[in-house]
């Protein structure tokens, strides 16, 4: 309803000289407020729980690609260590192959000694072994005999020489062909669990992807309600605000049929006519509600909360919660309580289709219908509503359209 005292109701308020019209035009309105007031605050509330219900989406949505993303990494890291494995397996099967070459020249040169020792012990046995005998037996003098000698001494103690290094040389090319098998052995059972690790970590990232699209989907479908709920706040709102707006001009109309009735009832009493004077307010500066900055000006915005961009209809002075608030000039309270995404807020109906609006309070110390003075304590500073801190949401309407209140704050 965006007018609800007509022209023709208005006049038979005057000529009747009675605010009865009015008043009752202003019962009627605040029995609307005060509905609209109540839808406006259950719908809030549905809004704030489906917000919390969107940031636990989110954050859960986030621990989900947070955790994805590990596992990921994990895949990484595993199939690096695995290619490390490979490599170190084929450099040790390098290994192997080369020692495996080693040992096999070593044991048939051993075995050739071995051999060769072997058919000398059997040719002893079977018929003496006089080869060295005869060649010292041949020398032609004790010189020549003593030379043989130690030619005979060498050459045996260089055979069983070599024969003893060729036996060292196979055990150690043994004993390295047992440590390459053994990090072979190792190397493979290291490769088996970072196999089994990676299928592991497979099956968990699989898992993790399907956990993010169902919390991705049922943040999105959050979201959705959000939006919806906030544009039927907004609606909401928008008609409170016009209800408030028609209670505003149903109280300047009382004002006036106040004082048409004032001056009548001093003509029929012989008394001087006090000409008609403005009505209460209109006043042409205001005093500042609280002390301290201003934190976001009138005008186009972003969002603080991230809904997009709009309309600023007011300015926000940063104050600490609790910290009093004054009417910034005298007039009548027309609405006290909650107020959407105001929270806690309170208009002040100064006359002349002026109005102030003081949000987020923490504390309302007026009531409707309450008429106040300029400086007087009318609330406390607080968050409520949309807020993302402790101010004051101070706004200035005439006829019911905001104005920059900077120009008028003395």
């Amino acid at each position: 309803m965006k007018r609800l005292c007509s022209t023709a109701l208005c006049a038979a308020a005057l000529f009747l000289a009675t605010p009865l019209g009015a008043s009752a035009g202003a019962a009627s309105i605040g029995d609307k407020i005060q509905s609209k007031q109540a839808e406006v605050e259950a719908t809030h509330k549905r809004l704030e729980q489906k917000r919390g219900q969107l940031r636990f989406q989110e954050v859960r949505a986030q621990d989900m690609q947070r955790q994805l993303s590990e596992t990921n990494r994990g895949i990484t890291d595993v199939t690096a260590s695995l290619q490390t494995l490979s490599d170190q397996v084929r450099s040790n099967q390098r290994r192997l192959a080369w020692n495996k070459r080693q040992l096999d020249a070593a044991q048939q040169t051993l075995e050739r000694h071995n051999d060769a020792l072997r058919r000398r012990l059997v040719d002893a046995y079977e018929r003496g072994d006089l080869s060295y005998v005869n060649v010292l037996l041949s020398a032609t003098s004790f010189s020549d005999f003593v030379e043989r000698w130690d030619d005979i001494r060498y050459l045996i103690a260089t055979n069983e020489k070599t024969v003893r290094e060729r036996k060292a040389a196979e055990d150690k090319v043994a004993d390295a062909q047992r440590d390459l098998q053994s990090q072979q052995a190792a190397l493979d059972r290291a490769i088996h669990l970072r196999q089994q690790a990676k299928f592991q970590l497979a099956a968990l990232a699989e898992q993790r992807q399907g956990l993010l699209a169902a919390a991705d989907a049922e943040r999105r479908s959050v979201a959705g309600e959000v939006a919806v709920l906030e544009e039927l706040s907004a609606a909401q709102e928008a008609a409170l605000e016009d209800l408030i707006r028609d209670r505003q001009r149903i109280e300047a109309e009382r004002r006036a049929a106040e004082a048409a009735a004032r001056r009548r009832a001093a003509l029929l009493a012989g008394q001087e006519v006090v000409p008609l004077e403005t009505p209460l307010g209109a006043p042409s500066s205001f005093s500042w509600p609280v002390s301290g900055p201003i934190t976001s000006p009138f005008g186009m915005r972003a969002d603080p909360l991230g809904r997009g961009f709009h309309m600023h209809e007011g300015i926000d002075i940063a104050a600490p919660t609790g910290t009093t608030i004054a009417a910034a000039a005298g007039g009548r309270v027309i609405f006290a309580g909650w107020y959407g995404g105001y929270g806690n807020a309170i208009v002040i109906d100064h006359g002349g289709h002026t109005s102030t609006l003081y949000g987020h309070c923490s504390q309302i110390f007026v009531a409707e219908g309450q008429d106040v003075q300029r400086g007087q304590p009318i609330g406390a500073v607080g968050s409520t509503g949309n807020s993302t801190g402790p101010h004051v949401h101070f706004e200035v309407r005439v006829n019911g359209v905001p104005v920059d209140p900077t120009a008028r704050l003395r």
